[in-house]
């Protein structure tokens, strides 16, 4: 066996269709499209959704709920992260660059801090929302929670 005389194997290979090559070719005229309508036409794409004229899906399944367009999210972060944070790197004061260094925080996320855990050092903080748990505890140690404008 020579690379010469290599040859795929036989009816792996077959003939490109060739449409619209004159009536002799057998596929001339129409171009295997049948008579008018929607597919015969050129351009034509078939929608996503299209069903063959059945109601689709979309509009059969009922609709229900609804999804606040105004709804403002936060990234909760506990005091007893923000103790454990204090304790390992030294921390006085927390702010919001702080926690997305420490990967606590992405950079469009807003951060609510809430009151689970204790909290034993006192830290100045600042971030976008507080409950009322956690800056009473921040609060009570003689530190600061600081409200950013957003």
């Amino acid at each position: 066996m020579k690379l010469h005389t290599l040859k795929p194997a036989k009816g792996a290979i077959k003939k490109r269709k060739r449409i619209g090559r004159g009536p002799g070719s057998g596929r001339g005229g129409t171009s295997t499209r049948g008579h008018k309508g929607h597919k015969s036409r050129s351009g034509y794409s078939q929608k996503l959704s299209f069903e063959g004229g059945q109601m689709p899906l979309q509009r059969r399944v009922p609709k229900f709920g609804f999804k606040n367009p105004f709804r403002v999210e936060y990234k909760p972060i506990n005091l007893d992260t923000l103790q454990s944070l204090a304790e390992t790197y030294n921390l006085d004061s927390i702010d919001i660059n702080t926690l997305r260094e420490h990967g606590l925080a992405s950079k469009k996320d807003l951060v609510k801090i809430l009151g689970r855990g204790e909290l034993k050092a006192k830290l100045n903080v600042t971030a976008h929302a507080f409950s009322a748990s956690a800056k009473a505890a921040i609060e009570n140690l003689g530190g600061t929670a600081t409200l950013i404008e957003s």
